[in-house]
């Protein structure tokens, strides 16, 4: 377990796989922690990779500044973390939020960033008035009031009827309230398109097919901004198909970080 004192959070990191390989930073989607992961990094080669995860401020085992959140200040904790940590150049592989943390990171450093991985995100997600809606419900009545519409979004019919699916439901009900709303209120405020277009890095999109919170449509019309680009749609997974259908999920990645390796 790590701790990296920030100058506006202190962010919770971990580090899997080679220490001497090529990092691969990965970051998480709304309302999860860093176990997001544990699945994918399980199945990926342990040499050859540097996989470095983090937990996002408001979230997991970092801390949950209360001033309202931007996501330059998202982008700006992992900018320092990366510094912290000692990697310049690096893949980032990023889920919802995530995805946009690394958009506009790969934006503002297009020389640290060699490849971006773009699963179930999109250059804007949601609307100001959907997003104003979901902190409303959350400030009255807690994460837990709208935990079972988030859920429908996250996993196909069949998931949501698992065991596993329960675990899923309490990381994201034990997500601090206020780091929750911070995130949303960037998500809210955020569109990244006329950034986005310009980036000129190895891209791959991931969508699944059942995700009710960026539909593969708009995953592939953000990656389509991207001259390039790769998109892939896997069937049978919502929000989260690196916990859904984690072997199909797994073996993209794998496949693209490869090809990345030798552009």
């Amino acid at each position: 377990m790590h701790i990296a004192r920030l100058t506006n959070a202190d962010i919770h990191w971990r580090e899997d796989g080679d220490p001497a390989g090529t990092p691969v930073v990965f970051a998480n989607s709304l309302g999860t922690d860093l176990r997001l992961w544990d699945k994918v990094i399980a199945r990926l080669p342990e040499e050859g990779f540097r996989y470095l995860r983090f937990d996002k401020r408001g979230h997991g085992l970092s801390s949950c500044p209360s001033d309202a959140y931007s996501m330059t200040d998202l982008v700006e904790d992992l900018e320092e973390l990366l510094s912290h940590i000692g990697v310049s150049q690096f893949s980032l592989v990023g889920l919802s939020i995530g995805g946009m943390i690394g958009q506009l990171l790969a934006h503002r450093q297009p020389d640290r960033m060699t490849s971006l991985v773009l699963a179930c995100t999109a250059a804007k997600m949601g609307t100001e008035d959907m997003w104003q809606t979901r902190i409303s419900a959350v400030r009255t009545g807690g994460i837990e009031s709208i935990a079972d519409a988030v859920l429908d979004r996250w996993f196909s019919g069949p998931f949501r009827h698992s065991d596993e699916c329960i675990a899923w439901r309490n990381m994201l009900s034990r997500t601090p309230a206020e780091g929750y709303i911070g995130c949303s209120e960037a998500l809210a405020a955020t569109d990244l398109t006329a950034t986005t277009v310009d980036l000129t890095l190895p891209v791959l999109g991931i969508a699944g097919s059942e995700d009710l919170a960026s539909p593969p449509e708009q995953v592939k019309a953000t990656t389509d901004l991207i001259r390039g680009s790769r998109f892939v749609e896997i069937a049978a997974a919502g929000h989260l198909p690196c916990v859904e259908q984690t072997d199909v999920f797994t073996g993209h990645l794998q496949d693209f970080l490869k090809e990345s390796a030798h552009v």
